[in-house]
């Protein structure tokens, strides 16, 4: 905690507590005192203490059962005293003081409680920042670090790590914590963001997306030090807690460490972050509201979406309209795993070469529905991590992208060739109701857009070998032969900033999150197309997990019900929801 602290560069650092004398103690003083530490407040205790320290042992990269020193401490009436006494010195002399306890037992004497209670009330406007794993409901008069399983035991239910408790409930809880003590409450939720309960109510902070491998030993002591950081320079607590947010997803990210996160490292985060919505509507679908009688979703209220207005859309191509691409994930698993074993590819051991297989494809399970480039980054990183090419022969990501469109251009070209030889129908790659939407709404004087992150002469191509090139009148955007470094997002921030695109007069509709994200930053309607691409109707519910999480307002799983839809979307009064979902 002390390392988050300092890697965020307050003026001044302060720790308190108690420390035995052995050589976990002297290094951990050390340590404290190269990253500008005031140690001078860690209380020596010499009989029946030993320092806590936590020993985390990992084999190749599998973490192994942690060692832990100092669970069987008994601390002193005089070390209490001594502690008490800095802690009163720290509540006059800093502006925020951070109570932390992790180990069972480590408060052993009732005294220590009482006194460092009366200490809280008499500061009272101090900002007390609490965080206790064994203790929580012992102390008052403090800003409360919390979590939805801690609320729910200081709420008085049984609830055990592990369990899924509903946002509605984890709601009530940090506002009944608010109310039992007029402070702070904030209650981190993992992935999912915090939730923070203060004078002005309550607020949702959404959870972050990350997309590489995490580690997330420490993200709580990172949280509580960028709050206590930001709080002590007089941010609100939701603001606060945004940072704190930022800085989790720093740290989470370091690997086989306690990280910590400073300043530059979150701002690089603020300024690509990519927000987790409604976790808890799509991962139940039991949650779900259709229109009634249709397939479609409304993941909002129908009266908080701006209807009728729609000027322009902008269509994702593969996966929304064409399925030319289904089955990438056959093509990209044997390049990612060619390019991390290099030369070894045809002589390293079973054992090596499983444990390559089974890492990419945790890893493209994890990133479908991604950006391409992003995915080769991560392939980057994945030889880098494995260690057998040597670093001069590693590709940019760029390059590890040209690998992989070669040979999915080989797979797309044999389809359409069997489609110019009438082995194969155009309704084998569109999907079902596409071409008739386009249509409804190009009589409706929408102006229609197609975006893919492909090379604009092989989207353009296909776009008229399957017939509907020509329904595009704002025109086909792809990735041009000369723009190396080109992305699906690159190319939708060129159509909405060439035909200054924005508000609901624009909407998205797109089977993955880089389209919808670019909707809702620009406050457009955003449509996720929950596609299966080898049926080419019905739903494929990752797909919807996805979309809801970044951000759509609506999903289909097809446009069978396309009349219905365009009558939905250019309709001004809400219509009838239902929980029922249709037939599929």
């Amino acid at each position: 905690m002390a390392a988050n602290l300092a890697a965020l560069k307050p003026a001044n650092i302060k720790a308190i507590g108690a420390v035995g004398n052995d050589i976990f103690g002297k290094e951990m003083l050390r340590q404290l005192q190269e990253i500008g530490v005031d140690t001078r407040s860690l209380i020596p205790q010499t009989e029946n203490y030993n320092t806590v320290t936590f020993a985390k042992r990992y084999l190749a990269d599998q973490e192994q059962p942690r060692i832990d020193f100092g669970f069987f401490n008994k601390r002193s009436l005089e070390t209490d005293q001594a502690i008490l006494a800095a802690l009163r010195d720290a509540l006059e002399s800093c502006d925020a003081v951070i109570f932390n306890q992790q180990v069972p037992g480590s408060i052993p004497n009732e005294s220590f409680i009482d006194r460092a209670n009366e200490l809280f009330k008499t500061y009272h406007d101090q900002i007390v920042l609490f965080d206790s794993r064994h203790y929580g409901d012992r102390f008052k008069h403090v800003y409360r670090k919390t979590n939805d399983i801690e609320a729910a035991r200081l709420n008085g239910l049984e609830a055990a790590l592990g369990d899924v408790i509903p946002l509605e409930q984890v709601k009530q809880f940090a506002a009944q914590l608010y109310r039992d003590s007029g402070k702070p409450v904030f209650l981190t939720r993992g992935n999912r963001g915090i939730l923070v309960a203060d004078g002005e109510g309550l607020h949702e902070i959404p959870g972050i997306q990350i997309l590489k491998k995490i580690d997330t030993v420490g993200a709580g002591d990172t949280v509580i030090s960028a709050l206590c950081v930001a709080l002590a320079a007089g941010v609100k607590p939701v603001e606060a807690a945004e940072f704190a947010n930022y800085a989790a997803a720093v740290t989470v990210q370091k690997l086989f460490q306690t990280g910590t996160a400073s300043g530059e490292e979150i701002l690089e985060v603020c300024e690509n972050a990519d927000f987790i919505h409604q976790p808890e509507l799509a991962e139940d679908i039991r949650q779900a509201r259709y229109l009634a009688g249709t397939e479609i979703e409304l993941c909002h209220p129908a009266e908080t979406l701006a209807l009728g207005r729609i000027k322009h859309a902008i269509f994702d191509h593969d996966g929304t309209i064409s399925s030319l691409r289904q089955g990438w994930e056959q093509i990209m698993e044997p390049v990612m795993v060619k390019a991390i074993l290099g030369s070894r590819y045809q002589t390293a051991d079973e054992t090596l070469y499983h444990r390559v297989v089974s890492r990419v494809r945790e890893y493209i399970n994890q990133s479908t529905g991604i950006q391409t480039i992003l995915q080769m980054e991560a392939l980057a990183d994945m030889v880098r991590e494995f260690g057998l090419v040597p670093a001069a022969e590693i590709r940019d990501a760029f390059g590890y992208k040209k690998i992989y469109n070669d040979a999915l251009m080989e797979m797309v070209n044999h389809r359409l060739r069997k489609l110019q030889n009438h082995q194969l129908d155009l309704s084998d790659y569109i999907l079902k109701g596409a071409v008739e939407f386009l249509q409804v709404l190009q009589e409706r004087g929408v102006r229609l857009y197609l975006a893919s992150g492909t090379d604009y002469a092989d989207v353009a191509h296909e776009a008229k070998v399957l017939g509907y090139a020509g329904l595009f009148d704002g025109g086909i955007y792809g990735a041009m032969e000369h723009q190396r470094h080109c992305t699906k997002k690159m190319v939708m921030e060129k159509i909405i900033q060439e035909n200054h695109l924005s508000g609901p007069e624009l909407a998205v509709f797109g089977d993955g999150p880089v389209e919808i994200r670019q909707a809702c930053r620009r406050d457009g309607i955003a449509v996720g197309i929950a596609s299966d691409e080898i049926r080419r109707h019905g739903l494929n519910q990752e797909k919807r997990t996805r979309l809801i999480k970044a951000g759509a307002q609506l999903i289909i799983p097809d446009f069978s019900q396309g009349r219905l839809l365009a009558d939905f979307l250019f309709h001004p009064q809400p219509l009838p929801e239902t929980h029922s979902q249709a037939a599929r």
